[in-house]
């Protein structure tokens, strides 16, 4: 019978996280992640082919775990504008809650190595952006905001906005004011109610 690994992918990957939060992209090596756990480098070279594998999951992972939750919330709601209101809160919320990944994703993925990525990675990529760019568009159509002025305000009320209320935190290294969610909220609103 085979002996469980010792170190998982899941772990693997949390320590890169902690790294590109510490360090920025630049610091999550195979060797840097390996050491962060204790692992032998094999371990690595056993669940990614390089680098460039490894950058790419833990920019996917991380930006799919928020998308699950932004989507839930941007959907779930009967009335466009409190589906708009959900999706801000989410942003900040889920920025509080989980600030080494929220600080990850303030450097985009081609920081993350993307032209290196495999097409698989950018297919996933890609699914996501799609997925984000279509729900932008539902929005902007229930509220009945057309044309590129329409989708660029639903735009900035639900992504561009709700993280400017944490990137400022989130670079400082300060921690999000107890008011960071209603701010957005009442934001993203105001925005949402068209003229």
């Amino acid at each position: 019978m085979a002996r469980p690994p010792r170190f998982d992918t899941p772990q693997l990957l949390d320590a890169a996280v902690r790294l590109a939060a510490e360090a920025g992209p630049s610091g999550v090596t195979m060797s840097a992640v390996a050491a962060a756990v204790g692992a032998p480098s094999g371990s690595l070279y056993h669940r990614f082919t390089g680098r460039s594998a490894l950058l790419a999951e833990v920019w996917l992972r991380t930006v799919e775990g928020f998308q699950e939750g932004y989507f839930e919330a941007l959907e779930s709601r009967d009335d466009p504008r409190a589906g708009g209101r959900a999706a801000a809160r989410h942003i900040v919320s889920w920025s509080r809650t989980h600030p080494a990944e929220a600080a990850l994703l303030l450097y985009g993925a081609q920081e993350f190595g993307r032209d290196d990525w495999s097409d698989e990675h950018l297919l996933r990529a890609e699914e996501g952006n799609m997925q984000v760019r279509a729900a932008v568009a539902a929005l902007a159509g229930a509220l009945g905001m057309h044309g590129r002025p329409g989708l660029d305000r639903v735009t900035l009320a639900v992504i561009d906005l709700p993280l400017s209320v944490v990137r400022r935190h989130l670079r400082g290294g300060t921690p999000l004011p107890a008011h960071a969610e209603d701010l957005a909220e009442r934001c993203t609103d105001a925005l949402l109610a068209g003229d």
